[in-house]
């Protein structure tokens, strides 16, 4: 039977660890406690006597095809981009969420239209944890959802956070204290890998999979570091002063907005310098494992293009856009009338987006000489 040790010379070694938590989140739950996260969000043995080599660390791993098949025949998944029931152009109707957002502050509004009506307990997210940092967070009151939304940029002190909304620096090691909580209704926000290890979970029927009510994945490009060094590169390559930044958004391309009004258009590709060694191997770029995905990609400024992907996001989406005799409607939808096209042409741009990342996934796997997974165009 593979174990961690396995995760270790199958995943870490070769670069492959995406440092989604998923193994320690089920060690920690189920109080075997012989793995842990390193400083720098890596898996690494804890207690290793503590270890009873039950191998579920191993086959929940995003990067470990044991589980594969049984996770896309539970998830309904179907190439190239996974289940779509529905593509939609959205934002939040609360201007104070809009003027946080990134986007349009879709995920935020979701998030506390199911708190407010019962539907959650808390969700899981990620909150400021320092300069460029971010860290994952059990959220469990309105406010703690709401300020967990936006880029986080402090003029008077330097850029304080560059992540899309809740991306992207999260684990899902939240999940350890939402068990000892007694939580059992918690919605997941997550990147493709951090959902796919929770679908795992479910799969398997492990703790603490059964206390997620709602999975929402965001649209990933990949994980971004910024270094010092190379926050000085990227302002130098493209002619801009970190103090002069207003806010970042990631869409087709890395833009960054200045105080001027100007606006720095990036192409991805120049930050692959900043991204994370094994994002580059990630096929997977619409979180096709959730029941709704989420991102800026495909949408006007100011909104959020949608993907419902189960008849659970569907309801979620359809029951957040009406209002009621008792609340407004936390949703509203871009109009057809002036872009009647408006959601098939998102969709064609995520699927060209999703196409050349699974593309460049492939070729670096090629080139790796790991062992190839079945990346689909």
């Amino acid at each position: 039977m593979e174990t961690f040790f396995n995760l270790i010379q199958e995943v870490q070694k070769p670069g492959l660890c995406h440092r989604c938590g998923g193994c320690v989140t089920f060690c920690t739950a189920v109080n075997f406690g012989a793995l842990e996260l390193d400083n720098d969000g890596k898996p690494r043995y804890g207690e290793i006597e503590k270890c009873i080599e039950c191998g579920l660390c191993y086959s929940i791993c995003p990067e470990i095809d044991e589980l594969e098949d049984e996770t896309k025949r539970k998830a309904s998944w179907s190439a190239p981009n996974g289940r779509i029931i529905e593509t939609s152009v959205a934002r939040a109707k609360d201007p104070e969420i809009l003027n946080k957002a990134t986007d349009g502050g879709v995920v935020t509004a979701l998030l506390l239209h199911l708190f407010d009506t019962g539907r959650i307990d808390g969700a899981i997210v990620t909150k400021p944890a320092g300069p460029f940092k971010r860290r994952p967070s059990l959220a469990v009151t309105r406010e703690e959802i709401a300020n967990a939304a936006g880029f986080f940029f402090d003029t008077s002190h330097g850029m304080k956070h560059m992540s899309d909304k809740y991306v992207t620096y999260s684990s899902i090691e939240e999940f350890a204290p939402m068990v000892k909580r007694g939580l059992r209704r918690v919605a997941l926000v997550g990147t493709s890998c951090q959902i796919k290890a929770f679908r795992r979970m479910d799969v398997l029927g492990i703790v603490p999979s059964d206390s997620i009510a709602y999975c929402l994945g965001l649209f990933c490009a990949g994980n971004f570091t910024f270094s010092e060094e190379q926050r000085n590169k990227l302002a130098q390559d493209h002619d801009f002063s970190w103090d002069d930044v207003l806010k970042i958004n990631i869409k087709e391309s890395f833009m960054v907005h200045l105080k001027s009004g100007d606006v720095r258009t990036i192409p991805l590709e120049d930050l692959d310098f900043m991204k994370r060694y094994a994002c580059q191997y990630c096929s997977d770029y619409t979180a096709e494992f959730s029941d709704i995905s989420f991102g800026g990609i495909g949408a006007e400024e100011g909104w959020t293009t949608l993907i419902t992907r189960t008849p659970l996001g569907r309801a979620v989406y359809a029951d957040a856009k009406e209002g009621t005799d008792e609340r407004d409607a936390a949703i509203e939808e871009f109009s057809a009338e002036n872009k009647p096209n408006f959601a098939s042409d998102a969709l064609v741009a995520l699927r060209a987006a999703s196409a050349k990342k699974k593309k460049a996934a492939r070729q670096n796997r090629r080139e790796l000489g790991a062992k190839p997974v079945n990346i689909k165009e």
